[in-house]
């Protein structure tokens, strides 16, 4: 069965009155007769009359967009709802790995990486005896890969709708929910201007269903600049030209949101940021013997204890472009030294250093580096900081925060929905002052 939002259509409410059971897809019709982005609908039932009452927010993601790209690259849509309400003038810090997939989780479970159990982008499960890689639709569709309470599982659990118009995780059923809306993630049409623009579309058109019915949490994601800091390194004109596209479509996106007359808090982040590779690449079986290990990237997993200790005592002086340790060993600081996930021994590198275990296949070939990396440690590596930018009704206007790290945002946005959110890596005292109630339980 199909649906209509918008263009004076939602029949949404009537399937959830007739009782629907299976998701269900819903294809948006715009005026004028142009399909915007197909949404799946799980059938979470309706916002509760507490839930109704709550505020809105919409959380936008630009991956890859450093911390400084705004005032360097004059991104005046996003320099501008910085200064309606709060901005990091220097940065967000991401989780380490500072990888895609493992901050864009921290940031909707508040967790670090290595306690939802994205610890990079494609990792290895001893226990499960299975990889996990950011491209494998059965896993990434799979919940029992993640821990945590994602923060559209959370508000589903307390009668609040939610939509996901991409976003790690969102495809998978997690902490016993699946958004009430959401789009499955194909990276062949996810960067085209028209699926650029339909996520916009969708968001508005959600925002136009029934009270009862309407998303109160909505994420969006976009892959750029991301693709073209790997490609050309992020100081290239191409890198420039993709962040202000991105920051045109904020800015179209913010004219949407404030056209409902809703009271909308507008948030827009990035995962990591982006640094020049320097150098070629550092092959770790160069050093030390890695036969009797699984490996991913630079994450490797030796089958006996025998095989680690050796394979630790071959790299430890093998290289000053990395330091090795074994994983109780992680330095606090990383928060990367619990989960078997993580590998051990872990190396860290100490630079932008690109790291493999081993050379490609036979008959594969061998390429350079891109130009652009991240996953470093945004502590020794600034260029790794992310961004933050947020203005709505419940944020104080002309605030400017310092560096705080991306776990505190949990707290903070589940504070903005009026959800009661589960211990987590996070505080609200962090944010707590950007907040009109000052992040007490006035309301709103």
């Amino acid at each position: 069965m199909r649906f209509r939002i918008g263009g004076g259509r939602v029949l949404a409410s009537l399937a959830l009155a007739l009782g629907l059971l299976v998701p269900q897809t819903l294809t948006a019709q715009l005026p004028g007769g142009n399909p915007a982005l197909p949404l799946v609908h799980a059938q979470n039932g309706q916002n509760s009359p507490t839930a109704q009452k709550q505020h809105y927010v919409v959380l936008v993601s630009l991956d890859g967009f450093r911390w400084d790209y705004g005032k360097a690259d004059g991104a005046q849509n996003l320099l501008a709802l910085g200064k309606q309400g709060v901005w990091a003038p220097e940065g967000m810090l991401p989780s380490y790995p500072s990888l895609t997939f493992p901050n864009h989780f921290t940031l909707v479970t508040g967790l670090y990486p290595e306690h939802h159990g994205l610890v990079a982008n494609s990792f290895y499960d001893e226990t499960r005896q299975a990889r996990y890689a950011l491209n494998d639709l059965k896993a990434v569709t799979d919940g029992s890969w993640y821990s945590g309470t994602p923060l559209w599982s959370l508000a589903e659990g307390q009668g609040m709708r939610t939509a996901c118009l991409f976003w790690p995780g969102s495809e998978a059923e997690i902490a016993g929910y699946r958004p009430s809306y959401y789009a499955r993630f194909d990276p062949k049409t996810e960067a085209t201007d028209a699926v650029e623009q339909a996520r916009i579309d969708d968001a508005l058109a959600l925002l136009k269903l029934p009270d009862a019915d309407r998303p109160h949490f909505i994420t969006i994601y976009y892959s750029e600049p991301d693709h073209e800091g790997h490609e050309y390194g992020p100081d290239a004109p191409e890198t420039k030209a993709a962040a202000l596209k991105v920051d045109a479509l904020v800015g179209k996106l913010k004219t949407a949101l404030d056209s409902t007359g809703l009271p909308i808090d507008l948030v827009v982040v990035s995962d990591h940021g982006m640094v020049h590779v320097e150098g070629g690449w550092i092959t770790l079986d160069r050093f030390a013997d890695l036969a009797n290990f699984e490996t991913v990237g630079s994450l490797l997993y030796g089958k006996t204890e025998e095989d680690r200790a050796r394979a630790y005592n071959q790299l430890k002086k093998a290289s000053s472009q990395f330091v090795v340790y074994r994983r109780k060993d992680v330095p606090a600081g990383l928060d990367f030294n619990q989960n078997p996930r993580e590998g051990d021994p872990v190396i860290v590198a100490t630079g932008p250093y690109a790291i493999r275990a081993h050379l490609p296949s036979a008959g594969r070939p061998d390429n350079l580096p891109t130009p652009g990396m991240h996953g470093l440690d945004p502590h020794k590596v600034p260029q790794m900081k992310a961004s933050f930018y947020a203005a709505g009704p419940d944020i104080l206007p002309g605030k400017t925060v310092a560096p705080f790290e991306n776990v505190n945002l949990y707290p903070w946005l589940a504070h903005l929905l009026g959800l009661n959110p589960p211990k987590t890596d996070g505080s609200l005292n962090v944010l707590a002052g950007t907040l009109r109630d000052g992040g007490g339980d006035g309301d709103k």
